[in-house]
């Protein structure tokens, strides 16, 4: 074991803390090398600790939701890799939803439904976590986590605990300023209004219905590919550019849905990104739009 692994295994279990650990298995790509070291604390304090660690150490630090808008590269990420999925409880305070970093979006929309709790309606597709979903104001059919989040509890760069309002958070269309200020979220409250829970299921039921019947959800990947061109739908762009089914090695656009890129078969990341750079490239062609990434990618080539 190696100092900075000896290290980490002071601050958190023994358990919690892996070497040249393959990332594939915790993208929805199935994509991505390994990480050097991969840490899951179960404490706020161990996520203090850690980052001041890797700032003592002056050790490459990666946050990683579950990701589900992220593709990492073949060759890995160096450095800690740190993963909050063990930080997944959710309550509920009277017309508040309380949800820890690393629970599902998804989840804590079923824990709003189970109170009779109306907002977060529009959160019962999005596979995200509850931390990356405020670090991209994750959105859906209408609604975003900037309509409903009151708070937040972060850790900064220095591994200062901090309590900010959802206006300190610059929340726009897919962005906020938390990749920009090193914020890692521990916690996020959500600010909802009592409402009747068959009307609240329907919604919920119907939005499910869509995303199941439009996505293609039977392939890895990494959701929506690209942001929304203003006054247009990237998924009609790239469909009327013919691009529907075009592959590179195992990536393929998706048939079912244009804006959605699938690994059909054992697709490299070098692949998956070479097909996102082509579809690019032929709707600036034909149409004059660039499209923006909405996935993010990371890690080493």
């Amino acid at each position: 074991m190696t100092q900075i692994a000896e290290k980490l295994t002071e601050i958190t279990k023994e358990r919690n803390v892996q070497t040249d650990m393959e990332l594939k298995d915790f993208t929805y790509t199935r994509l991505g090398g390994k990480a050097d070291y991969f840490v899951t604390p179960e404490t706020y304090e161990e996520v203090q600790q850690i980052i001041r660690l890797a700032n003592e150490e002056q050790v490459q630090f990666t946050m990683l939701g579950n990701g589900s808008n992220l593709i990492i590269k073949d060759g890995g990420i160096r450095g800690i890799v740190l993963n909050l999925h063990k930080l997944n409880e959710i309550r509920t305070e009277g017309e508040k939803v309380v949800a820890q970093s690393g629970a599902r979006i998804i989840d804590a929309s079923r824990e709003a439904l189970a109170a009779n709790l109306t907002g977060l309606e529009f959160a019962c597709g999005i596979p995200g976590s509850v931390g990356g979903a405020l670090f991209m104001n994750a959105g859906a059919y209408g609604g975003e986590i900037k309509d409903v989040l009151e708070s937040t509890v972060v850790v900064s760069r220095t591994g200062e605990l901090l309590e900010l309002q959802a206006s300190d958070l610059d929340l726009d269309y897919r962005t906020s300023n938390i990749p920009d200020n090193g914020y890692i979220v521990l916690e996020a409250t959500f600010a909802l209004k009592t409402g009747d829970r068959e009307e609240i299921k329907a919604v919920m039921d119907d939005l499910t219905f869509k995303r199941e019947s439009k996505q293609p959800l039977e392939y890895p990947s990494c959701g929506s590919v690209f942001k929304r061109p203003p006054g247009h739908f990237a998924g009609k762009l790239i469909q009327d550019s013919g691009l529907q089914g075009k592959s590179l090695g195992g990536a393929e656009v998706s048939t079912k849905h244009a804006g959605f890129i699938v690994n059909k078969k054992d697709a490299t990341a070098d692949e998956y990104i070479g097909l996102i750079e082509h579809v690019q490239a032929v709707v600036k062609d034909k149409f004059g739009i660039q499209l923006e990434r909405e996935v993010r990618i990371i890690g080493e080539d």
